[in-house]
C-alpha cells in the first residue's frame, strides 16, 4: 500500500446491522454510507443530479442465487469496521475526483447485514458535463470499492455458509486499475 493509505484497526467497531446516515448529504457533493435495510437507490439518483450535469450513472450490484462453487446461494451478508469502510469510501471519492475533476455529484453505499438474493448491496451514482466521464468515474468507483474498502461478505447456501469466495487484498484507492493494460493514471476518456 502508498503511504498515508492505512488505517488502524484499534478503535474500529464491527457492524453487521448498524447504518450510517442513509439520507443525502444537505451540502457537499459527495454521499458515502453503510446502511443497514435496503439501499436508497432513487434518492441516489435523485441526488445526483444538477443542473450543470448532463448526465448521471448509477450502478447497482445485486445478490445474486451462485457463487464460484457455490450453487443455489440463498443469501448475502455483509459485515464491515464501520469508521474505517466509510473513510476508504471517502479516499474513493477523493480519487475519483482527482481523476475526473469535472465529475459533480459521486454517491457510494453499501449496504451490510443480510442481503436476500435480487435485492442491492452496493449503489454507485455519479453526475458529469458528459456521459463518458460519467461512465468512466462510476466504473472506477465501484471497481475502488470493490478493491479498496474492507467489506466482508458472507454467502448462505442449502448446505452451508462461509465467507465469499472472491475474496482479495485491500489496496488504495490510488492503485485500483494502475495494473490494467492501456490504463489511463488520471482516468481522461478512453478513444
Amino acid at each position: 500500500m502508498g503511504a498515508g493509505v492505512e488505517l488502524p484497526y484499534d478503535d474500529a467497531v464491527p457492524t453487521s446491522g448498524t447504518p450510517s446516515v442513509s439520507r443525502p448529504p444537505e451540502r457537499g457533493d459527495d454521499w458515502t454510507a453503510l446502511v443497514a435495510g435496503g439501499l436508497p437507490v432513487g434518492d441516489a439518483y435523485a441526488w445526483a443530479v444538477r443542473p450543470d450535469c448532463g448526465a448521471v450513472v448509477v450502478f447497482t450490484g445485486t445478490a445474486r442465487d451462485h457463487s464460484a462453487g457455490r450453487p443455489e446461494v440463498t443469501e448475502l451478508a455483509y459485515e464491515a469496521y464501520e469508521d474505517h469502510a466509510v473513510a476508504r469510501m471517502d479516499r474513493v471519492v477523493d480519487e475519483l475526483r482527482r481523476r475526473w475533476p469535472a465529475a459533480g455529484r459521486v454517491a457510494i453505499l453499501h449496504r451490510v447485514g443480510d442481503v436476500p438474493i435480487g435485492q442491492e448491496a452496493v449503489v454507485v451514482a455519479v453526475s458529469a458535463p458528459h456521459r463518458a466521464e460519467a461512465f468512466d468515474a462510476a466504473r472506477f468507483a465501484i471497481d475502488a470499492v470493490k478493491e479498496s474498502v474492507p467489506v466482508w461478505k458472507r454467502e448462505r447456501w442449502a448446505g452451508g455458509q462461509d465467507w465469499g469466495s472472491d475474496a482479495r487484498v485491500v489496496v488504495g484507492a490510488d492503485q485500483v486499475g494502475a495494473d490494467q493494460v492501456g490504463a489511463d493514471p488520471v482516468g481522461t476518456t478512453r478513444p
